[in-house]
């Protein structure tokens, strides 16, 4: 029982700083397409549509943001896997790794490439 607190603990910490980041300031999706081309293109490629020239080689294929699926989601549910990644698959955090206003400016590009979509 330990494990699941300690579990639920860090995912609530995961989301609430996700969370916090997606709602504070609109980044700059300028800014934001310079950050993506240097770290996000190689595998979600040049459309955001998971079809990088590296993401073939991948066990889990890239996110296709272009996609519904990712089209539909909130911007906390995108900002989640950009800072902390995706346990099992090749997307690591880029917590650390970037700035808080860099991550922001990645996903107003994201956006602006990929509108949010609301699934009715």
């Amino acid at each position: 029982m330990g494990r699941i607190v300690v579990l639920g603990t860090i995912l609530a910490a995961a989301m609430g700083s996700a969370i916090a980041l997606a709602q504070g300031e609109i980044g700059d999706p300028g800014r934001g397409q310079l950050v993506y081309e240097a770290n996000c293109l190689r595998c979600h490629g040049k459309n955001l549509d998971g079809n990088g020239p590296d993401g073939w080689r991948l066990i889990v294929p890239p996110a296709n943001f272009q996609s519904l699926a990712s089209r539909s989601k909130a911007d906390w549910e995108l900002m989640v896997p950009i800072l902390d990644g995706v346990m099992f698959t090749p997307m690591h955090g880029w917590r650390g790794r970037l700035k808080s206003d860099q991550i922001r400016d990645v996903l107003s590009y994201i956006r602006m490439m990929a509108p949010f979509e609301e699934v009715r």
